[in-house]
């Protein structure tokens, strides 16, 4: 598949197939998709499940949503298409980190059911959607950053939950 901006570029498919990858790694690679509202806990979950991993001797790496807009998607803000184009991105890492049998977990707001589907189509049937569904009143009581008292004094505009919706 080529792209018109990218008319010189040809998938190089691996030489190794994944069940040898998956075989001499002993596991087979997933993403664990965690969503919900900022504050809701989907950076704490993924960790606390890394560690529980790691201990187990599993390959496995977390990305969060701040980590990896401050250097792979540094260039997005938060409009909708923004959006779109950072869980995009987002989503192609995640495939990779699959098929190299890591088990992923991904942590970002991710607002909108087109995005979150657009990677569970590119991911597959390693695809696995955890919402974190906490409340808002309580997301809005932890505000572990200031997020909701700047969104709410207007000061973020098209803040997930606020201004913007989920």
């Amino acid at each position: 598949m080529t792209d018109p901006k990218s008319k010189n570029i040809t998938f190089h498919g691996a030489e190794i197939s994944a069940q040898q990858r998956e075989d001499l790694l002993g596991q087979r690679g997933c993403v664990l998709w965690f969503t919900g509202l900022s504050g809701s806990g989907k950076s704490t979950v993924a960790r606390r499940l890394e560690q529980k991993l790691i201990s187990r001797h599993v390959y496995t790496y977390a990305l969060d949503g701040d980590n990896v807009r401050m250097g792979l998607n540094k260039d997005l803000g938060f409009s909708p298409q923004d959006r779109h184009e950072n869980i995009r991105r987002i989503g192609c890492v995640c495939q990779l980190f699959a098929e190299s049998t890591c088990i992923t977990t991904a942590s970002f707001v991710s607002p909108y059911r087109a995005s979150r589907d657009s990677v569970r189509a590119l991911v597959g049937d390693n695809f696995i959607e955890v919402h974190v569904a906490t409340s808002l009143e309580v997301c809005e009581a932890r505000d572990p950053k200031g997020l909701y008292a700047k969104a709410r004094a207007g000061l973020i505009p098209d803040f997930t939950g606020i201004s913007a919706p989920y």
